[in-house]
């Protein structure tokens, strides 16, 4: 099984108008309420690629509530924790510019953290829990690694989609993969790229300090996957980027679904790049048709 992880969800409050007049009375064309998270996300192409998955995390309240059943409709099996708070809601407002109001989310108290993690004893070996999104604060910053032995323990793989100090400090306990893009490489060791062997030569310091693999995104550029084998370069696909929200999230999710299913890293890296690719060119996450119709479009080479 794959589990998804989501602590912070929202219900994301979809605001569309021409324009937004700052201190007056605004209207809007249409609005509606969207279930949001990124380990959601990952959840969704798991279902487009027909892997099976459970969502796990934390709901409350009537927010909490709406957010479970747009999942039920969407078909996503979910366990997540209920807790006494709301789960948060975030404004998205679609005028002549994007602007994003995300609230900090709920609290969340001991005792619901710890039926949280009673939800790891379900883990057995050759799982893989999947990690993204903020946290709330009280959980504090370090709430994934705390989950990091337990699921090791088990003989669970494990995924953290996050930068900085947050992705290095994962590093020690061997994570599936990681998925910087090139300038999030750059920042993770204080430097810049002026060419593509140098960006390779750091994104090997990763392997070297514990991932398993390292997918480095360059957007319409396409990407690089180093496993301890290989390196492998794939093209960016030809179209027309209209949302980055969710594309990262598809890109993990089209690389962990495949890897669970096949154990071949190149082959998961072509279908994570396709993923991905196919929300950018959509205003949602994508769908099968929207991924397959991306697909040909990319290629793997062993460059190394």
């Amino acid at each position: 099984m794959i589990y998804t992880v989501t602590v912070n969800p929202a219900l994301d409050y979809v605001l569309q108008l021409d324009k937004v007049n700052a201190g007056e009375v605004n209207r809007t064309s249409n609005c509606s309420f969207l279930a949001g998270g990124k380990g959601i996300n990952v959840s969704q192409i798991l279902n487009q690629l027909n892997v099976d998955n459970t969502a796990w995390g934390f709901v409350g309240g009537f927010t909490g509530k709406e957010l479970i059943r747009q999942l039920n409709q969407k078909r996503i099996v979910s366990d997540f924790v209920t807790i006494s708070g709301n789960t948060r809601v975030n404004v998205k407002i679609h005028g002549e510019k994007e602007t994003e109001i995300n609230a900090a989310g709920p609290e969340i108290d001991s005792q619901e953290i710890a039926a949280f993690k009673y939800r790891l004893n379900d883990l057995k070996k050759g799982d893989i829990v999947v990690m993204s999104g903020s946290l709330t604060p009280s959980l504090g910053a370090d709430f994934y690694q705390q989950l990091l032995p337990t699921i090791k323990e088990a003989g669970a793989e494990f995924v953290v989609d996050t930068t900085g100090q947050a992705l290095l400090d994962t590093l020690e306990y061997k994570p599936l993969v990681i998925k910087p893009n090139h300038q999030e490489l750059a920042d993770l060791f204080n430097t810049t790229f002026d060419s593509s062997d140098v960006m390779l030569e750091y994104a090997q310091k990763l392997l070297q300090k514990g991932a398993q693999n390292v997918m480095v995104s360059m957007a319409g550029d396409g990407g690089y996957l180093l496993t301890k084998d290989h390196v492998y370069h794939a093209n960016g696909a030809v179209g027309t980027a209209v949302n980055s929200v969710g594309a990262g999230d598809s890109m993990i999710a089209g690389f962990v679904g495949t890897y669970f299913e096949t154990g071949d890293a190149a082959e998961s890296f072509r279908i994570g790049m396709a993923c991905g690719a196919a929300t950018a060119f959509t205003m949602d996450i994508a769908v099968k048709s929207q991924i397959d119709a991306v697909l040909p479009q990319i290629k793997v080479e062993q460059i190394s």
